[in-house]
């Protein structure tokens, strides 16, 4: 089972520093929903699908306003992408 973790650059944050763990904790929390419900409904997807999926999911648990602003690092996202894809091949 994967289980990813958000974590935020603190350059990036300004001023709202004191919020970045519960931030973190809220968005690593949507992410994992988002990867067991994409885990359990998987179908055969490319990983490239599997990515959009998490992405998407991810967002549609999150606050608006969260949403608008979550810009995940890619290449992890793509590399829980491809875990997903690879457990379900094996």
């Amino acid at each position: 089972m994967v289980a990813p973790q958000v974590k935020l650059d603190p350059a990036s944050l300004g001023p709202v520093e004191k919020l970045r763990g519960p931030l973190e904790d809220q968005l690593t929390s949507a992410l994992q929903v988002a990867v067991d419900e994409v885990d359990e409904g998987y179908a055969g997807e490319s990983v490239a699908d599997v990515s959009a999926q998490l992405l998407a999911t991810t967002k549609n648990g999150l606050h608006d306003d969260i949403a608008d602003g979550f810009a995940p690092n890619q290449a992890q996202l793509r590399s829980v992408a491809e875990t997903i894809v690879r457990e379900h091949q094996a």
